[in-house]
């Protein structure tokens, strides 16, 4: 077994280290969100933290690792009386993103199924991770099915199996830590509420401190057991001071003005539920025992705040996370002092906000010397040109002289709920929520014989197969004689997240003030729903004489909504150039990732200008993505009393579907848009019988 990084020579990051340490002393804090950049040091910080945990009281063969002093009752592999018991290290159990759903809670035995015929449970993750850690890297990529499962377990504290014939239930308590890069996409609401806290981590921009990293991590590569054998002797007085804290903990008490403040801090930043304030509660209490003192003062709220509220006060997918501190404060002193419990600060209970005044984790855990200067990480006519397009040249004019230059960027208006965009047919692309795909999990649908390796067992196909063949195999046990030909593979349908590229027509025509605020809040719609149907993203503009790749395809639906509310307007309409450069980066994406298929939204009026031949050049670009095949909409942002009708006619050309601005919402009167057809139908005919 490698030997892990050591947590006492992390440099730098103490709200991480802090928040991993207020874990351990006391698990009900409910877990640790890392959000950061990569190359930050999350993974090896949490790594290293399980080598800090005391170890766990066991009874001895139980699968199921219950506690001698108070074993479940309803554990598969009880009931225990007063046998051998023993201790192990805490485990630390890492949650592959591509596990699949057995491989999380467990399933049937099947090779004692099918060779001994009799039920075993064979336990999964969850129960591995029971009194230990489950750390998930990556978390916001996990599929949603696991998701799911997580929360059950979570919420309950415990895993329930009924599948394939297995019912079992099983405890299943412990400490949840996840990494993740936002610019990956974010994580999904439910999931990220049952955090306890979050920490944001960036590197350092201080160069000294930047040269103590490399030079220990170069240390480290060189001789891992030597570098940590340098550092056991912090390890163990942090090890030493994590047991002390939890001893501490049962005395903490916490005040009634303690908990006013927590509560109104709660209510001041319009948290949702309440599951914030008991989050806040425990946290402050864990930030008193990790100081050794007995009574939660009002720095502990306030730390506890700036740890556990942050992620919770996200209104909206695209809000960024974070907290004013300034309120904070605000609130803290209002409601601070009500029962003396403040005012007396008691022993250790100094004016210094840090929880750590010895220097241990959470103040300056490595007891080495640390880089000086370390920073602490904390309505128009369509018949005439428009009024921001060119009129002569295919140059924009100077804004200034009410030409058709740059102008500035509209907001966007309020989002609203669309309608669903799908693509047709059965795809095979990573789980999602849009489009109907074979997938390793959902309803079973049928079974097959496998191509390849067997990833999930139809089992009564594969019995029904081998049945009619035990007399000749010489069966003569009570097991069922099973040959490869036998096996059968499960067939399911479940949902499939598309790659859903954006082509913004950003022109002079689109430019009138508010059209573009109209567009943008369609947009902003869309995305908002790619976010929830855990779709990849991508941005195509174009204005003036070219088109731009505002955004590679990407998960985080976050960068695209900044990118989106930025976006300059003005100039000519190269519409070919748009549906050209978005066609080059499908095939690229192709490349990258076969599987995901794509969904093409246009938004435009359908006019274009400049340059030789325009209208004629966007027919044929727009026939590309029919003879591909690629599912396609236009989203019809033509308006005013006189209209051409062009978007339809430039639906119609790739293979799609035409929708108005109106249309788009999901409560509208019109019919409802439910598969983006890639059969050359007339969308123009249909969007004016829908309308």
């Amino acid at each position: 077994m490698s030997t892990p990084y050591p947590f006492t020579a992390l440099v730098g990051q103490e709200d991480l280290r802090l928040a991993l340490l207020l874990n351990a002393v006391s698990p009900a804090v409910g877990g640790v969100l890392v959000r950061g950049e990569k190359g930050t040091a999350k993974s090896t910080a949490v790594r290293a933290l399980s080598a800090l945990m005391p170890e766990v009281d066991v009874v001895s063969g139980c699968r199921f690792s219950c506690d001698p002093a108070s074993p479940d009752p309803g554990c598969p592999d009880g009931p225990h009386g007063t046998g051998a018991s023993g201790s192990r290290p805490a485990r630390m159990v890492e949650l592959p993103v591509g596990a699949s759903e057995d491989r999380l809670v467990g399933a049937l035995d099947i090779e004692r199924a099918l060779a001994e015929g009799v039920k075993a449970f064979e336990p999964g993750l969850l129960a591995d991770a029971h009194r230990g850690i489950l750390y998930v890297d990556e978390v916001n990529l996990l599929h949603d099915h696991l998701v799911d499962l997580l929360l059950d377990a979570a919420a309950m504290g415990a895993s329930y199996v009924e599948r394939e014939g297995v019912s079992v239930r099983h405890a299943s308590k412990f400490l949840l830590v996840g990494t993740m890069n936002p610019e990956e996409g974010e994580l999904r609401p439910q999931l990220l509420d049952r955090f306890g806290l979050t920490v944001e981590v960036a590197a350092s921009r201080e160069p000294d401190q930047r040269v103590e990293v490399v030079r220990r991590r170069l240390a480290y590569d060189d001789d891992p057991a030597g570098f940590a054998g340098r550092w056991a002797d912090e390890e163990s007085a942090v090890r030493a001071r994590i047991v002390a804290a939890r001893d501490l903990l049962p005395e903490v008490r916490l005040g009634d003005g303690a908990l006013r403040q927590i509560a109104a801090t709660c209510a001041a930043f319009e948290v949702d539920g309440m599951r914030a304030d008991i989050v806040m509660a425990r946290t402050a209490t864990a930030l008193a025992a990790w100081a050794g003192r007995t009574d939660v003062l009002a720095e502990d709220v306030r730390q506890a705040a700036l740890l556990a509220l942050p992620h919770r006060r996200r209104r909206a997918p695209f809000d960024a996370p974070g907290l004013d501190e300034d309120k904070l404060d605000e609130t803290l002193e209002e409601f601070g002092g009500q029962d003396g419990d403040e005012g007396d600060q008691g022993e250790g209970g100094d004016d210094d906000p840090d929880p750590d005044p010895d220097g241990g984790p959470g103040g300056g855990p490595d007891g080495r010397p640390e880089p000086d200067d370390a920073p602490r990480v904390d309505g128009e006519s369509a018949a005439q040109p428009e009024s921001g397009e060119d009129r002569e040249g295919g140059e924009p004019q100077p804004s200034g002289g009410g030409g058709g230059g740059e102008q500035t960027p509209a907001r966007a208006a309020e989002p609203f709920r669309t309608k669903v965009l799908s693509v047709p047919g059965l795809g095979e692309g990573a789980a999602g929520r849009r489009s109907r795909a074979r997938t390793e999990h959902g309803r079973t649908i049928g079974s097959r014989r496998p191509r390849g390796a067997l990833t999930k067992l139809h089992l009564a196909a594969t019995v029904q197969a081998a049945a009619p063949h035990q007399r000749a195999r010489g069966r003569s046990g009570p097991g069922l004689v099973v040959r490869r030909d036998d096996l059968r593979q499960a067939s399911r349908e479940g949902r499939e997240g598309n790659l859903v590229l954006f082509v913004v027509d950003a022109s002079g025509s689109m430019a009138a003030r508010q059209r573009m605020s109209a567009v943008k809040g369609a947009v902003l719609s869309l995305l908002l729903d790619a976010y929830q149907r855990r779709d990849k993203v991508g941005m195509v503009t174009f204005r003036g004489s070219a088109a731009d790749v505002a955004l590679p395809p990407t998960s985080s639906v976050d960068a695209a909504a900044v990118r989106l509310e930025s976006l300059p307007t003005g100039g000519r309409t190269p519409l070919a150039a748009g549906l050209l450069k978005a066609h080059e980066v499908l095939r690229v994406e192709r490349l990258r990732d076969p599987a995901r298929r794509a969904l093409v939204v246009v938004v435009t009026d359908g006019r274009a200008t400049g340059g030789p031949e325009p209208v004629a050049l966007a027919s044929r670009a727009a026939r590309l993505f029919g003879a591909d095949g690629v599912a396609s909409v236009v989203v019809d942002c033509e308006s005013g009393p006189v209209r051409l009708r062009l978007a339809g006619q430039l639906a119609g050309e790739l293979g799609g579907t035409a929708v108005t601005l109106d249309e788009l919402r999901a409560d509208s009167i019109a019919g409802l848009v439910k598969d983006v057809r890639s059969s050359g139908q007339n969308s123009g005919q249909s969007s004016r019988r829908a309308a």
